[in-house]
């Protein structure tokens, strides 16, 4: 173990509420249990399940950290007992977090921990896992997108867009996406989506059926819920596949279940922080082996809006909660 110091920087959540409940504050740095490491934190990515459980509808899962933060880059400087996975003091590491993230230290149980991407920074290399864990698991996993498929994924700005319009494309689909503006649909476009959507002047049912003459698309990616449900379903083509990940709207809607019936829908979803640690294990080996060298070689890149200090969480939240963002925020933390 390399000298740590007996506490750490970090935020805390002082009450349900909005972003001002996000505080400074100073804990002992954690110990790794059996199975996990402990890394010196160098960034931190912000995740929409940060904001709910800062709004109170989104507690940590029993036994991990209350500290926010799914995300974190940084240098192991302790083992736990047991397998290390091949990790070792020193190496430079990402991870998906079950919550902790925002602090200076944090442990992670070793399935989930992936080398830093070769030549990214502590902020590129933070802004991966809990998108590109998600939209892997989610869109190629549960959504089992092929090569030659169309894919439509909405808010195609968000941090979740960004790395599926690039995975998909990446892996040989037409994507399709829909934005809030026309500055986030050249975004979108940048990033390799073949149509940009822009939903406060089109009506994307009608693009996409248009667009496709009629045939739909084979998988959705939907973070919006309500009824975006059944009109997503208007568009998948026969044996199509719906992934839900998020509500931005609500979680539930009344909808005609016929056409799941007629066009032998496969209608899915998961989320993530509840999942064992195996099977975020076996996401990371995934990504190890079929992601990891495109982010290498650049094909792909998560997408950074800002970068701000670790003490500035509530500011972070706040420019999140006023989706002009296009990417990841992330915030830093200095040593």
């Amino acid at each position: 173990m390399t000298e740590s110091p007996a506490t750490m920087p970090c935020v805390e959540i002082a009450r349900p509420g909005g972003p001002e409940v996000l505080v400074p504050a100073t804990r002992p740095v954690p110990a790794p249990a059996e199975g996990e490491v402990l890394i010196r934190v160098h960034a931190a990515g912000i995740n929409r399940p940060d904001v709910l459980q800062r709004q109170g509808h989104y507690p940590a899962p029993k036994g991990a950290s209350d500290l926010p933060g799914l995300e974190v880059a940084g240098e192991i400087v302790a083992l736990g007992a047991g397998d290390t996975g091949g990790f070792a003091i020193g190496d430079q590491v990402c991870a998906l977090l079950a919550g902790g993230g925002y602090a200076g230290y944090a442990t992670a149980p070793v399935p989930q921990v992936l080398p830093a991407p070769h030549g990214y920074d502590w902020a590129m290399a933070a802004a991966v896992p809990e998108t590109f864990f998600t939209v892997w698991h989610n869109v190629f996993e549960r959504g089992a997108l092929r090569a030659g498929e169309r894919f439509l994924v909405h808010g195609g700005s968000s941090g979740i867009g960004t790395t599926a319009i690039q995975l998909a494309k990446a892996f040989g689909a037409t994507v399709y996406t829909t934005a809030g503006s026309e500055e986030k649909c050249a975004a979108c476009r940048d990033l390799g989506a073949d149509l940009a959507i822009n939903y406060t002047t089109e009506d994307y049912v009608d693009v996409i059926r248009s667009a496709t003459e009629g045939q739909g698309v084979h998988v959705i990616l939907d973070m919006v819920g309500g009824d975006y449900l059944p009109r997503n379903v208007s568009i998948l083509a026969p044996d199509g596949r719906h992934v839900s990940i998020a509500f931005l709207a609500r979680s539930t809607v009344e909808m005609n279940f016929m056409p799941v019936m007629l066009k032998r829908l496969t209608l899915t979803g998961s989320t993530l922080r509840p999942q064992p640690v195996e099977a975020k294990g076996r996401i990371a080996a995934a990504l190890r082996e079929r992601v990891w060298p495109l982010l290498e070689a650049g094909t792909v890149a998560p997408r950074i809006h800002a970068t701000l200090p670790l003490a500035e969480a509530a500011g972070a939240h706040a420019l999140m909660e006023s989706s002009v963002h296009v990417g990841k925020i992330i915030l830093t933390v200095a040593h």
